[in-house]
């Protein structure tokens, strides 16, 4: 070997990523039977769509390297002391919640907890947070968290247009011109797709009877900081049956009356402030909380309390019957990602803090505030409001907005102009006095004079606005306020989870990858999490140097021309790609194309994306094959070419194979005027081996909390972007306060969605580079053949493609269990939790079937024991049609087993509680345990609790 090839860096990063090393893939294209990844490629994707070319990316860095790199263009940005507000606010993140939430794998690592017996531990902190919020609010019911306060906002105008009461039978929705402007922006977006006239106005002078409304949203406290009584407001609404929703701070409702006391029947808002970092914008979890008769209505999950198949308390996410995936073009809301990884940290938060933690922050925030107004008025300049909790409205005495935004620039804070001549300064728990004397210095004050305006006495809040009742009184929120409490019942809860440290998450469609550390690392730099999104851009040119870098990069993987970032989930990329293609309509005068076709194998999203987008969907049939029925997709699109809007696929297919005929599909729609969405969730098939620009495909959005491996974060946070067309680059989602996209208006409260975790698929491209995508892509289908091949003596594998193989995912038929032995998919999920495994995706897109994703990141010592665990479960259900095993009482029905059941006094099974809970040998070494027996759904439905008790309940259960 020369000097030069020692000389490479030994430290490749696809070789971390990828699990199976080269005997592996030799071993796995065995068993599959083919002679090498090249021949595997081309008997599963369609020649006429092949790539055939590397793609036009950087070379891959190592980890090392890279890190170095992004750390450079992290440093471009300019972190200043961000006084703006408008529902953003700096915040400290406790060490023991940023260490071992945050940065712990155990916790952001998790899926969605559909299998609750083996997410107990996240189901307990998404009550809690319900909890906080249901308290803080003063409404009884909240959902586990939405997107952002903007798009909170819009679905509580689209939960208010549902719920209207009878007699009302009116589309006009009043906003109040003092709420946030992006808010504005968001619900205005909304509202124009939906049908829905939307009147901005002052809240003191409309009048419900001569302008009759469904609904209505106000700012608590508003935009410039006025806290304001809209009990009059409220009850005049009430009178006029329309809905009213608050977007209130969180923690001034620690001080301030809650809006459920004033007569609100919804509250939105951002949990944020709550220890969570900017981030530029986000992720952060939103809130919504109404009252108990809106909750059925309400999108969103909902964690209920309901107990197990011994009686004992239980959580589950509930009334999952109102979600996408079950009630489609229906459902409330096309809500799929939630912000759970956040919703964790500001639940996490409150505990830490506890009720009298949050109120004392929350004074010493209101009392830098009094400091300042005091400081300004001394000084001669006027304070717009009398009352305010954190922000101040103020007209300059002298000088004018324009010298004190620069004098503020000067010694690196930005403040808000209002543009009228005011200015907003918002204080939040990181600031201090000698923050306080800079802004009075910006101001041409005496800073000087912040020690002696602190001598002064606690301004009182006038009655009527403040705050009477308790808040947090469940004995979590007093119980840990020191760091070794707070650290052991975080790890208690974690211990209770199944996440990818401990086994892999085999779930078709999720693609439940490595979430490499040195992608992660960045999220948490300060360069990255200490801006504020309405930051002059100038202070933000690492993240826009960024930004271009990835949207090129994922132009050149998908085959696109543009790219926006700011859809902030998958549901939202569907939404915003809908609403650009209907944008891109009206542009051209065709306005009335309304129709969107759509295969029944799509994504539950899919149908109530396309409702949400103001369209009315038509099905499109399947043949025995899986594949999208030709025939019927000509007759559905000659009968709707008038009004054909786009169609919606997924590719692969979901029933995960690649379809021969993807641009004759393409071409159909395209020849009577339509354009063709295409659903990114599959993209994990396809990168470096075909594009979907080069298909047909107009618009697409990619799933980076899948295939470019932002973490799944127990059921978010995720990203969405959009790849499209030169023709609707012009339509991309815009923003009000920072200039960015196009004509459309935002579907997202930042102008780049979530950013702060842009770098993690920013790392894992630079790291692969093209080459490592593309391996990464073969071994993923490599990987699902090989466990479609190893099983299919057991189950039957449903859809192939044209060569008797699969994509990237396989689904198993379990419905000839039912039959044979009375085992339903169910049982076989809830078994395999014994095994130590996440069940696959059950009963989507078949109802009775497992659809299968290995991903390319698990090893092949992981595959096969997952493979063996479905074979022993198939051979318990043989024993079962053998007659050795009871079909009643079995280890499948009984599954899943927890500890306490197998080490209890009493045994009662016909089986031993030795195959109970040690079924495979592996056990022996390491075992997750279920933390509770199998969850009574239907109770827990019956019985809706989504709150933690009080101390009063606590007490009066015993």
């Amino acid at each position: 070997m020369s000097l030069n090839d020692l000389l490479k860096p030994p430290d490749v990063f696809a070789r971390r990523h990828i699990g199976a090393g080269e005997a592996d893939i030799q071993h796995m294209l065995g068993v599959v039977g083919v002679r090498d990844l090249d021949e595997l490629v081309q008997k599963t994707v369609p020649a006429s769509i092949q790539l055939n070319r590397a793609m036009n990316l950087p070379a891959a860095a190592t980890e090392r390297a890279a890190l170095d790199e992004l750390r450079q263009i992290a440093q471009k940005n300019k972190v200043y002391r961000s006084y703006l507000g408008m529902g953003y606010h700096n915040t400290v993140t406790p060490g023991v919640i940023k260490r071992n939430i945050l940065e712990n794998p155990g916790w952001y690592t998790a899926y969605t907890p559909y299998q609750a017996e083996i997410a107990q531990g996240r189901l307990e902190m998404l009550l809690n947070f319900q909890t906080v919020i249901t308290d803080l609010t003063g409404l009884p019911a909240a959902n586990a968290s939405l997107l952002d306060e903007g798009t909170a906002a819009a679905e509580a105008m689209s939960l208010s247009h549902r719920a209207r009461a009878r007699g009302n039978s009116s589309d006009t929705f009043f906003v109040s011109a003092l709420c946030h402007p992006q808010t504005i922006a968001v619900v205005k977006n909304r509202a124009e797709f939906a049908g829905i006239q939307i009147i901005v106005g002052d809240h003191n002078t409309f009048d419900f009877a001569a302008t009759p409304v469904f609904g209505a949203l106000v700012q608590y406290p508003a935009t410039d900081g006025a806290i304001i009584d809209y009990s009059a407001f409220c009850a005049a609404a009430k009178a006029h049956k329309a809905l009213v929703t608050v977007a209130a701070d969180l923690l001034s409702l620690t001080l301030l009356r809650p809006p459920g006391e004033f007569g609100a029947d919804l509250c939105v808002g951002s949990s944020q402030r709550f220890g969570v970092p900017l981030g530029y914008g986000g992720p952060h979890a939103a809130f919504m909380a109404g009252g108990e008769d809106l909750r059925r209505q309400m999108p969103g999950r909902i964690i209920g309390v309901s107990k197990d198949a011994r009686g004992e308390r239980a959580l589950r996410m509930a009334l999952q019957t109102r979600e996408q995936h079950i009630r489609r073009h229906k459902a409330t809301s096309n809500i799929c990602t939630a912000q759970v990884l956040l919703s964790v940290m500001a639940a996490a938060y409150a505990i830490y803090h506890g009720p009298e933690g949050l109120k004392a922050i929350a004074r010493r925030v209101r009392a830098m505030t009094a400091i300042l107004a005091a400081g300004l008025a001394e000084a001669g300049h006027e304070v717009v409001h009398a009352d305010y909790f954190d922000t101040l409205r103020v007209r300059p005495a002298k000088g004018g907005a324009a010298a004190v935004l620069g004098a503020a620039l000067c010694l690196g804070i930005n403040l808000r102009d209002m543009g009228d001549g005011t200015l907003c300064v918002n204080f939040d728990e990181t600031v201090g006095l000698n923050d306080v004397a800079d802004v009075l210095t910006a101001f041409g004050a005496d800073g000087g004079r912040v020690e002696a305006l602190a001598q002064g006495d606690e301004p009182s809040l006038p009655a009527v606005h403040a705050r009477k009742s308790s808040f947090l009184r469940h004995p979590v929120f007093s119980a840990n306020h020191s760091e070794t409490q707070m650290l052991r019942y975080l790890h208690s809860l974690e211990a209770k989870d199944l996440a990818l440290n401990a086994a892999m998450i085999p779930l078709g469609s999720c693609t439940m990858k490595l979430n490499a550390t040195a992608e992660m690392e960045p999220v948490t730099w300060a360069e990255f999490g200490g801006l504020h999104p309405f930051a002059p851009v100038d202070q933000a040119e690492g993240y826009a140097q960024m930004f271009e870098q990835l949207e090129a990069w994922l132009a050149e993987i998908t085959g696109f021309d543009a790219v926006s970032l700011q859809p902030n989930a998958g549901s939202q990329g569907e939404y915003a790609g809908l609403l650009v293609i209907q944008r891109y309509h009206q542009r051209r005068g065709e306005g009335h194309r309304n129709v969107c076709l759509i295969p029944t194998s799509a994504h539950g999203t899919n149908p109530a994306s396309a409702v949400m987008a103001g369209l009315d969907v038509v099905a499109v049939a399947c043949d025995s094959s899986g594949n999208v029925d030709l025939a019927d997709l000509r007759a559905k699109a000659d009968q709707h070419a008038a009004h054909l809007s786009a169609l919606m696929v997924t590719y692969p297919s979901t029933h995960g194979v690649f379809e021969e005929g993807i641009k004759e599909i393409c071409a159909i729609v395209h020849e009577r005027g339509g354009q063709v969405y295409m659903d990114g969730a599959n993209m994990n098939a396809q990168v470096g081996l075909c594009r979907p620009g080069d298909i047909g495909a107009d618009v697409c959005h990619l799933n980076l909390h899948k295939t470019f491996c932002i973490p799944h974060g127990g059921g978010g946070p995720g990203m969405g972007p959009i790849c499209m067309k030169a023709h609707l680059a012009p339509f991309r989602p815009g923003h009000p306060v920072i200039q960015v996209g196009g004509d459309l208006g935002p579907i997202s409260a930042a102008p780049w969605g979530s950013p702060s975790i842009l770098p993690i698929s920013w790392m894992y491209i630079r790291m692969m580079g093209p080459d490592g995508l593309k391996k990464a892509t073969e071994v993923a289908i490599l990987v699902a053949n090989y466990v479609a091949a190893r099983l299919s003596g057991h189950y039957e594998v449903l859809y192939r493609g044209a060569h008797g193989l699969v994509a990237h995912e396989c689904i198993l038929d379990t419905r000839p269990l039912k039959l044979s032995a009375g085992v339903e998919v169910d049982d076989i999920a809830k078994r395999l939790m014994d095994y130590g495994f996440h069940a696959p995706t059950m009963s989507w897109p078949v109802i009775g079937t497992l659809m299968v994703e290995p991903t390319e990141s698990e090893p092949l010592v992981e595959q096969d024991r997952f493979v063996e665990a479905m074979i022993l479960i198939r051979d318990e259900a043989r024993a079962v049609e053998r007659g050795e095993s009871s079909r009643e009482n079995n280890p499948l029905k009984g599954a899943p087993h927890t500890a306490d059941m197998v080490t209890g006094t009493v045994w009662d099974r016909p089986y031993s509680r030795e195959q109970a809970a040690f079924p495979a040998p592996w056990l022996r070494e390491f075992k997750l345990w279920p933390a509770v027996a199998r969850v009574d759904n239907a109770y827990g439905d019956r019985n809706l609790v989504c709150t933690c008790p009080t101390v009063e309940e606590l007490a009066a259960a015993k």
